[in-house]
């Protein structure tokens, strides 16, 4: 073959490849007439098709960052949980509100991060206990989290908090892990304290977390493992999710995934997360707490349909824009 002829076949199919290739993204509509009185600066899409070859339906929410209009915000309910539309009633009507942290059903607290005015509310948890012959030792981890400081700059960052700490800290290029038999391994020892070379203190004004990381840097990196967030094949379960990510040129992204609707809503995998996020520019994005929690609501109206079957799951802690 000449190199005329080869060059030429491997034009032909990369132009039949890209097609294929968009495939396996979503298409989105625009959807912001469904809302009436949403600020300018907000913009919701709609897909009703496929995601990997299921049935899927997904929503999102693209707000700017830098317009100083929008009040990016959290609420919390201390020992108690509201549904998603309870947090919008007494928020007085915010344009956003989404669920967010994993929490514990039996205490009703977060188990991530909350930071609402700089003042964090909620802390993550510091370690877990191992499993089988390691059922002595304690895993020390950080757990994701998405914030947007008072320069209104996002950032994900896996966090390390304790209660003596006045801030968080932030480790920028990677979770940290370590499993000692002492649950305070990675405990500082004095305020403000660093743990590494490479953490430093985040100053958030407005912080909700969860896990994992789906997209670091621009790139697809899913930090399940290092997180120690799901067992088993994580990667490839579907569920309603709720993730939350943003881009270089300044734009929030608030992602809901319907699921556990057999033929009509599949739900979506962790790689479908980080995939979607990546085709809409994300530089970074991480998973929120997903399955009946999901729920996004826009304007006091939900999107995507909860999973469980009596509607909207009671929470104990929200994102909200106004």
């Amino acid at each position: 073959m000449n190199s005329s002829n080869f060059f030429l076949k491997k034009s032909v199919a990369a132009i039949f490849l890209l097609p294929l290739m968009s495939m396996a993204q979503p298409m989105w509509k625009n959807a912001d007439a469904d809302f009436p009185g949403l600020p300018p600066s907000i913009h919701v899409y709609r897909t009703e098709g496929t995601l990997s070859g299921r049935p899927n339906i997904a929503w999102y929410v693209e707000a700017r960052l830098d317009d100083r209009s929008l009040e990016f915000d959290t609420d919390t309910s201390k020992g108690r949980r509201l549904t998603p539309s309870g947090f919008h009633d007494r928020n007085r009507n915010p344009s956003v509100v989404v669920n967010g942290t994993f929490f514990s059903f039996t205490e009703n607290r977060n188990l991530n991060v909350v930071i609402k005015d700089g003042k964090l509310l909620s802390y993550n948890i510091m370690s877990i206990p191992g499993k089988g012959k390691d059922t002595m030792l304690h895993h020390k981890v950080t757990r994701s989290a998405i914030g947007i400081d008072r320069h209104r700059n996002a950032d994900v960052a896996w966090l390390f908090t304790d209660t003596s700490l006045r801030y968080p800290v932030a480790f920028e290029n990677s979770p940290v892990t370590a499993k000692d038999a002492d649950p305070s391994f990675l405990q500082p020892r004095r305020k403000n304290a660093r743990i590494t070379g490479m953490d430093k203190r985040w100053k958030m004004q407005t912080a909700i977390g969860g896990g994992p990381v789906l997209v670091h840097d621009g790139k697809i990196r899913i930090t399940n493992n290092e997180e120690r967030m799901f067992t088993g094949k994580a990667k490839d379960d579907l569920h309603p999710r709720t993730a939350m990510g943003y881009t270089r040129d300044g734009r929030l992204i608030i992602l809901a995934v319907e699921g556990r609707r057999k033929g009509i809503a599949e739900g979506a995998s962790l790689t479908d997360l980080a995939e979607i996020f990546l085709a809409l520019g994300a530089k970074e994005a991480l998973n929120l707490d997903g399955g009946g929690s999901s729920c996004l609501l826009v304007m006091g109206k939900e999107t995507i349909r909860p999973s469980d079957k009596e509607g909207q799951r009671a929470i104990p802690g929200v994102f909200l824009i106004r």
